[in-house]
């Protein structure tokens, strides 16, 4: 599934997770454009040398904490011209809070190793993360030096990150997460790749989307 910026204000009022019957895409047919992924119109610069995998995800997100440990074992075995990295949306004032929580930890080197209880926090403890005091609390139970993180929190450098973070996903026209964008010129998520055909779980659709994706680093080899 994919959480739209329209239905984030809902999910910012308790949303969790499913495992129910979703959307799958037939198995073994190839990818449809325009359907299970869509084609930049004008591709969008990534660093040179290596395909570029970006995740744009919301820590709040229930699709997202699902989507997490398929991904995760996926990124472990991306072949080394594929480099992978996360970005945090900013759909709205709340969301962009939680985008600086996502900068000030990677900005501390952190944020790999507190990803999973993060996700833990929002969705298994349900914490009320709305404000910068309950996300330092919770971040200080992590393990994170608590004066640390608040310096980062409210540094120019993270506020500059959240900036360029936010630009990106303009230009990315990413309208809900989890999203998966591929060498500047593809996008997929487990909403797209399981369009067409019913019967799997949430889970399930994840997988697929794995499976568009690797399609779609296949089209990026080849510059199709």
């Amino acid at each position: 599934m994919l959480l739209r910026r329209r239905d984030f204000s809902a999910a910012l009022l308790g949303a969790s997770a499913v495992s129910s019957p979703l959307l799958a895409s037939a198995q073994g047919a190839a990818p449809v454009e325009g359907r299970n992924y869509q084609r930049m119109g004008q591709p969008l610069p990534t660093p040179p040398g290596k395909i570029e995998v970006i995740e744009f995800f919301w820590y709040g997100c229930p699709h997202c904490f699902v989507f997490d440990p398929t991904l995760e074992a996926w990124v472990k075995q991306l072949p080394a011209d594929v480099s992978f990295r996360r970005l945090h949306v900013g759909f709205n004032a709340m969301v962009k809070l939680h985008q600086k929580l996502f900068f000030a930890l990677e900005a501390m080197g952190v944020e790999p190793q507190v990803h999973a209880g993060i996700f833990n926090a929002f969705h298994v403890q349900r914490l009320n993360l709305t404000d910068e005091a309950s996300i330092t609390a919770m971040v200080a139970k992590l393990g994170v030096d608590p004066a640390k993180f608040k310096a980062a929190f409210n540094s120019f450098g993270v506020q500059t990150k959240a900036q360029a973070a936010t630009k990106l996903s303009e230009d990315y026209r990413i309208d809900g997460v989890p999203t998966l964008a591929i060498g500047g010129r593809f996008t997929t998520s487990p909403s797209m790749a399981g369009a067409g055909v019913s019967g799997l779980t949430e889970e399930g659709l994840g997988k697929n989307a794995i499976g568009v994706a690797d399609y779609l680093l296949k089209l990026a080899r080849t510059k199709a």
